[in-house]
């Protein structure tokens, strides 16, 4: 497994993945490591609180997704899976825009085209598909950007998966493949669903392939970079796993606690992705009291910001289902619009039963 950032701290480099390893590079993945994990714990009070209805943190999962996403290009496509946070927010998504399908107003809250990065796909391993087609039209059209996907180790037993990883290569699309193997499937463990570790079984279908520890943001940049680099340059799609762990439950509808122990939590909990990055800042004298006071502001008020946002998401108009039911609306759906619409307006103390059925 590649590591540069062991959990104690301690900074090796490995000639095989160059990267230099700049004050400034480790203040940044730290930064937002930090913001993504406060964002993900206001985002958890959120749901307890009754305003969102669903949600999947991302803990112990920010370096990761802030090492890969930051190893990009900026007009690189990306497409996630429904538990990237931390990547979403470092290509610029609002906490406004993040929240949205959890709150139940949208379908997706962002404009993919806009912030090169996909809406939430909720069906298992599906934008592995939408990616390796993307990356096709990418490489047919000679466009200068590749495509990253990111995916479960649970989404990697499905049939979509696999299909990609195929044609991906039969195709030769310009497409990364990042696994975040957090090690539980929901409640099943990656021994329970794989004889064989995701990299070394992508390798039979003829991808360049990673292992890298995935709490450590160095390493995972690294490996990204170098990845990315040789698809831009024509060589073949590649898959990186990256090992990490989901310190908190699938979604907040899961209790882990069923099905394993604390003492594993524990030991993961030792292996923090924030903390290791830390302990290097602090020990080598890269950051300051000042600097990590400034980002402990800077996340208050994030938390802040998310709260406020999420409060004040408007609920959408019942008229609005039948609008974004077909990209152009038909007369007949029109018509069933206006009549409900009549209906509702035909009531003088309020919108009627329709609407209330529809909040």
């Amino acid at each position: 497994m590649i590591q540069m950032l062991a959990p104690d701290g301690t900074l090796r480099a490995d000639p095989r993945f160059p990267l230099d390893v700049t004050p400034a590079l480790c203040r940044d993945l730290f930064r937002d490591m930090v913001l993504a994990r406060r964002f993900d714990e206001e985002a958890l009070a959120l749901q307890r609180q009754g305003e969102l209805g669903l949600w999947l943190m991302a803990l112990g999962q920010e370096a990761a997704q802030v090492g890969s996403i930051r190893a990009i290009a900026a007009h690189d496509h990306v497409f996630p899976s429904y538990r990237e946070h931390a990547a979403a927010l470092c290509r610029g998504i609002s906490p406004a825009e993040l929240l949205a399908q959890w709150r139940g107003i949208a379908h997706s809250g962002w404009d993919p085209a806009r912030y090169r990065f996909h809406i939430y796909s909720l069906v298992l391993g599906a934008q592995t598909l939408h990616a390796t087609g993307y990356a096709l039209g990418v490489r047919l059209d000679g466009a200068p950007e590749m495509v990253l996907a990111y995916f479960g180790d649970g989404a990697s037993s499905q049939g979509d998966v696999n299909e990609a990883l195929n044609w991906a290569v039969v195709t030769n699309a310009p497409i990364v493949f990042f696994c975040q193997n957090n090690q539980w499937a929901i409640s099943t463990a990656t021994a329970q669903q794989m004889g064989a570790p995701l990299h070394l079984r992508a390798a039979g279908f003829g991808l360049d392939t990673y292992f890298v520890d995935g709490n450590d943001a160095l390493a995972v940049h690294a490996v990204t970079a170098k990845a990315s680099d040789r698809v831009r340059a024509g060589g073949p799609p590649a898959l990186i796993e990256a090992l990490t762990y989901r310190v908190a439950g699938h979604s907040t509808s899961d209790d882990p606690r069923i099905y394993r122990s604390e003492a594993e939590v524990d030991l993961w909990r030792e292996r923090d992705p924030v903390s290791r990055l830390d302990t290097l800042l602090r020990t080598r004298g890269w950051a300051g009291e000042q600097y990590f006071q400034q980002l402990d502001e800077e996340a208050r008020k994030l938390a802040e910001q998310t709260r406020a946002a999420c409060l004040a998401l408007p609920d959408p108009a019942l008229e609005e289902t039948f609008r974004h039911t077909f990209a152009q609306e038909p007369p007949l759906l029109r018509r069933e619009r206006e009549a409900m619409s009549a209906y509702r307006a035909s009531f003088a103390d309020g919108p009627g039963p329709v609407a209330a059925a529809g909040r």
